[in-house]
């Protein structure tokens, strides 16, 4: 990387520390004043810590702007506002994918990889020959890339899907399951290239929502008229994902859908706020908890099952059950 290179990628670093901090200390006092107005309208009196700063709480209070709390009562998302959210300009430009594997794959996760190229659309996929992890993510942001994902396999198996948000995340890491390439669907048809129609469904606590936040950005805004869908549900905190293209007659009217795969289930077991290269010194947002005695029954990514009928989408096969904490 050359010395201009360098010297952006540590000016972005230092504006996005110091966007950060200010948004914690925002938040402070953004929390110290709904305590003053929860003690004020109890009608109870308040604590020692808050006297001396109550009066000032309150006066400023009363310029605070309503319109992120009437938005998200009209929208149904968060009314929060992130100032170092990564995401904040999600739409604005199309994502850059740079799509990868784990040294020396087999034939297996090579197939698959070629597959996952067709699936995130402006993707390119490289292989990944000696090239650490580092130079990897620092060649990426000096050509302009915004999210990079790397495919890992056990014994031919690919069982791991890593999304690292450039240039300074956050990434997540899902396990894979049940994963079914092109040629293991029966009757498969024609895959599209065009932008995808996103469906997601049972994203509800805050954890669903920041995993449909990481996977919603990976894909463009699509045109209206777009015949390609894909699918993704969570079910027990499993992603399952279903990729369909829409059937047209002559007259132009639908004729129904055809699954084109691949498919797969996934499960989020790590979410860290930095790239894949700073992990070890990365603080963790979320991190699998897989053997407390309480795991099996609590759900983060929704209260309840995406189906009335649970017949209609079986949880993926496995032994163990997971549960994450924050």
């Amino acid at each position: 990387m050359s010395e201009f290179g360098r010297r952006q990628l540590a000016r972005r670093r230092r504006e996005y520390l110091y966007r950060k901090g200010q948004e914690h200390r925002l938040s402070q006092i953004q929390a110290r004043k709904q305590r003053v107005k929860s003690f004020l309208e109890d009608d109870k009196e308040l604590p020692g810590d808050m006297q001396k700063t109550a009066a000032k709480l309150v006066s400023s209070a009363l310029w605070d702007d309503e319109g992120a709390a009437r938005a998200a009562m009209m929208t149904g998302e968060s009314g929060d506002t992130d100032i170092d959210d990564e995401y904040r300009h999600g739409g604005v430009e199309d994502p850059k994918i740079f799509l990868t594997t784990s040294h020396d794959p087999s034939s297996r996760l090579k197939m698959f990889a070629k597959e996952m190229k067709l699936i995130f659309p402006n993707c390119e996929r490289m292989n990944r020959g000696n090239f650490n992890l580092k130079s990897l993510l620092s060649s990426a942001k000096t050509n302009g890339f915004t999210d990079v994902v790397i495919l890992h396999e056990t014994r031919g198996r690919p069982d791991q899907i890593v999304v690292s948000h450039l240039p300074n995340g956050p990434t997540a890491f899902f396990s894979l399951h049940d994963v079914k390439l092109r040629h293991d669907i029966p009757d498969t048809g024609t895959m599209s290239e065009a932008y995808p129609h996103l469906i997601f469904h049972n994203f509800v606590s805050k954890l669903g929502l920041r995993v449909q936040c990481i996977l919603k950005y990976l894909f463009p805004v699509p045109k209206d008229d777009s015949q390609r869908v894909m699918m993704f549900v969570n079910h027990s905190d499993w992603i399952l994902f279903r990729h369909y293209v829409e059937q047209r007659g002559d007259n132009g009217k639908n004729e129904g859908v055809i699954e084109v795969g691949p498919q797969f289930s996934m499960l989020c077991h790590k979410i860290i706020l930095s790239t894949l290269d700073e992990e070890k010194s990365a603080d963790v947002e979320h991190v699998l908890r897989p053997y407390e005695n309480t795991a099996h029954k609590r759900l983060l990514m929704a209260p309840g099952l995406p189906f009335s009928d649970d017949e209609d989408e079986p949880a993926p096969n496995t032994e163990k059950s997971y549960d994450v904490a924050t």
